[in-house]
Parts: structure tokens; sequence; C-alpha cells
């Protein structure tokens, strides 16, 4: 039998991973928002990997309370995720993971465009994909793998904002209001140099934003999420001192409404 697999937080891209662990032939150990992780480490002290799987507002409580025995072993999924986030807890070099694939209750896995896997476990990963026929491929190179991660926040954060004012899908959203989409991206793009330390190379990022809008063309813009999306972006541009003109009119317009 091979190796397990913790799985902490159970939402459905948790569970997809399960699924594909399962599948590749690994004991998934769930941990889940109620179970003490020191306690489970106990009991799953040399995992193969550990997938954290919980939502962007609990990364950073949930990083603290990772065990000592499984830090090696992590594998990161969250969206907005950039190495910062794992700095802060003094994690080198984890397993990254750029989720481009969809999963709700009740539906199967919607692809949008092929899945990065970066870090010391990626094979793992990789086979798991494979075993659910999840489009992915492995990253090797650092600075590639942070173009991934700040592509996937510029797709998620300027459809879920820009999509705050015009709704509609992520390929409507380029197509029928360009102007919009690239202000917003605009703004996002500044966000994003200030959390990496660095000038992102913009139309790179721009045409693998677009390429997403329109992997999966009915994608709806406007999630659950938009408008906390929002106000987070604003507070590290306040933070920052940065001007993004675009989102805080996007953010006075929401209020009025």
């Amino acid at each position: 039998m091979k190796d397990p697999i913790v799985i902490i937080g159970l939402g459905q891209i948790g569970c997809t991973f399960a699924n594909g662990f399962l599948k590749a032939g690994h004991p998934v150990y769930p941990v889940t928002r109620d179970m003490d992780m020191a306690g489970e480490a106990r009991h799953a002290p040399e995992p193969a990997l550990v997938v954290l799987a919980v939502a962007e507002a609990d990364l950073h409580p949930a990083l603290e309370a990772v065990p000592p025995a499984w830090r090696d072993r992590l594998a990161l999924v969250q969206n907005e995720l950039l190495p910062r986030d794992w700095a802060a807890h003094d994690l080198e070099d984890p397993t990254v993971v750029s989720v481009w694939f969809e999963k709700k209750k009740g539906q199967d896995v919607k692809i949008v465009v092929p899945t990065p896997v970066h870090g010391p476990h990626a094979g793992l990963v990789n086979a798991a994909f494979d075993a659910l026929d999840i489009p992915n491929y492995r990253v090797d190179d650092a600075d590639e793998m942070l173009y991934e991660l700040v592509r996937k926040n510029a797709y998620i954060l300027t459809a879920n904002i820009a999509g705050l004012v015009v709704g509609g899908t992520t390929s409507e959203l380029w197509s029928q209001h360009e102007s919009l989409a690239r202000e917003v991206l605009a703004d996002v793009l500044d966000i994003q140099d200030h959390l990496t330390g660095r000038e992102n190379d913009r139309d790179k990022v721009i045409a693998g934003t677009v390429e997403a809008f329109f992997g999966d063309p009915a994608h709806k813009c406007m999630g659950r999420t938009a408008a906390a999306r929002l106000e987070r972006a604003l507070q590290i541009a306040d933070e920052a001192g940065l001007e993004v003109k675009k989102l805080r009119e996007i953010a006075a317009q929401a209020r009025k409404g």
C-alpha cells in the first residue's frame, strides 16, 4: 500500500484531491476544521503529502496550526496565494498548486486551463490529477510558478471585481467590456507587483489571463466572494499607498447601489 495523504479541508476542492489520491492508490486521511491537527499528526506522523485545502481567509491560521512533522510535506492550493504567504510561516519550499478547475456540489469538475504544480512533491499531485483526467503539468522553475500564481490572481480578481459592475461571463467581460477589464487588471497588477516585490511581466500576465477568460467561456465573473475580494484588494492598496483608481471607483459605486 502506498503512503497516506493527509487532506486538511474537505470542501469541493479538497474532496477532488482526495478522490484523485484514492484513485492513484493512496489512502487518504481527512482533517476537518473540528479536528486537532497535532493530535491527528500522532496517528499519521509520516504521510507522503499534506494538502492544505482551506479557504483563503483560513490559510494563515491553518499554517500556524500545522504540526512540525507535516511542515516539510505541505501542498498549498489556495486562491490569491503568493510566496509571501508561506514565507511568513518560515516555509521555504512547499509544493504549490495553482488550481484551474472548478468543482461545485453535484457537478462534474469543470476545466478552465491546465493546472500547474511546483515543488518537491509535485509528482504526487500530477499523478492524482492524471487519475482524474484533470489536465496538469509540472513547473520546475520558481519564477515561472510565480507567474502562474500572479496569473491566477489576476484572473480571479479581475473577473470578480469587474463582474460587480457588468456581471456576465469571463468571455463576455473581455469581448464586450475590454476597456473596463483592462483598467481593473492594471490596478490588480499594481497590487500583485507590491505583494511580490517585483515588476511582473504585464504583457505575459494579461495574455495568460485572457487565455483563461476564454478557457471556460461560460464561467461566471461574479462569485459570492467578489465583494470581499474587492475589499481585501483595497485594504492592501491602502497599506501600500497605491492609487488603484478603478477599484476605488467600483467600490464607491457598490456602496451607492
